[in-house]
């Protein structure tokens, strides 16, 4: 199936004062041994910098003032490849949104046809060095879908391309892989600790190109939201009912972290390890099927601590 532009979220959306808006995308090399994160916020949900603003503000902080082109490179078989991470947040002078083409600093996202083109010009952190170069995402098909996470639609989740394949072209480090990849967005009306004391989030490429998504969200007010997605390379998509609630080993930070399967889980890797947040490589079964997932665990509440917010900028300088 030739997926279409028109089902695309255009990156010019309106976001509101307080709110913010990002997509995600993420990669694992067929060989098993790279994996990459990609996300780009309009109103950085984790920036220090922006949660400030709403304090000072009454919430009503500009998103458009607080954004940040997020991408980290693993090194997924412990092999010694190349590996970094950059975060740097800019000011509004450094957005420019098409329906198209999302620009922030020297990196953006573009559309060309039906594939997603990502230009990277970012500095690590905390070493320095740069990390430069192209990534192109194709996807199979385009969803159209919109999911809310809460009660009142204030936040929305959006699986653009659940099911993609990627080619990581970079010069700095120098590094070529393809691999399967996965693109969603997610909006919202107002900041996420506002309404979500935490959630667990999971990908993992199936059998015959399809891809499982969990998503278990705890909201602020103790409810609780599962969603279960298969979607399949023709654009096709099911809910599908979800397993029971397993716990897995926390993180080094004691993040607690758990998915839904029906058999025990490992988590092969720790890629990502915050006060408030992990992102992991598990080996799971979803849907009868042995498969290597993406998991991501995140608690509001660490992320509000002042402590927290002191730790950071180290992880996420700010260029206005």
């Amino acid at each position: 199936m030739r997926p279409s532009l028109g089902v695309t979220p255009a990156f010019d959306q309106a976001v509101p004062a307080g709110g913010y808006a990002w997509w995600y995308l993420d990669a694992l090399s067929d060989d098993g041994r790279h994996g990459l994160t990609l996300i780009a916020f309009i109103g950085s949900v984790f920036s220090p910098y922006y949660a400030r603003a709403r304090r000072r503000g009454q919430g009503q902080a500009d998103p458009h003032n607080h954004c940040a082109m997020n991408v980290a490179l693993y090194d997924t078989a412990g092999a010694g490849t190349p590996s970094g991470w950059c975060m740097t947040e800019r000011g509004r002078s450094a957005l420019r949104c098409t329906p198209t083409r999302l620009s922030i600093g020297p990196s953006a996202l573009e559309w060309k046809g039906a594939c997603l083109e990502a230009q990277i010009n970012e500095v690590m952190v905390p070493w320095g060095g740069r990390l430069r170069g192209t990534v192109r995402l194709q996807p199979q098909a385009l969803a159209g879908q919109s999911h809310s996470l809460d009660a009142a639609g204030l936040h929305q989740w959006m699986p653009i391309a659940p099911c993609a394949r990627i080619e990581v072209i970079l010069e700095q480090p120098a590094l070529r892989w393809s691999g399967t990849a996965y693109l969603d967005s997610n909006r919202g009306d107002r900041p996420l600790e506002q309404d979500f004391s935490r959630w667990t989030w999971s990908r993992a490429s199936l059998a015959q190109g399809h891809t499982a998504v969990l998503y278990d969200v705890t909201r602020s007010d103790r409810s609780n939201l599962s969603l279960a997605w298969c979607f399949d390379p023709a654009g096709g998509a099911a809910a599908f009912e979800p397993a029971p609630v397993v716990a897995l080993p926390a993180s080094g930070w004691r993040v607690p972290r758990a998915t839904r399967a029906d058999t025990p889980v490992r988590v092969v890797q720790t890629l990502e390890d915050a006060p408030f947040y992990a992102r992991s490589l598990i080996e799971t079964q979803v849907m009868g099927e042995r498969a290597t997932a993406v998991h991501e665990s995140l608690c509001m509440r660490r992320w509000a601590w002042p402590a927290v917010q002191l730790m950071l900028p180290f992880r996420m300088p700010r260029r206005a």
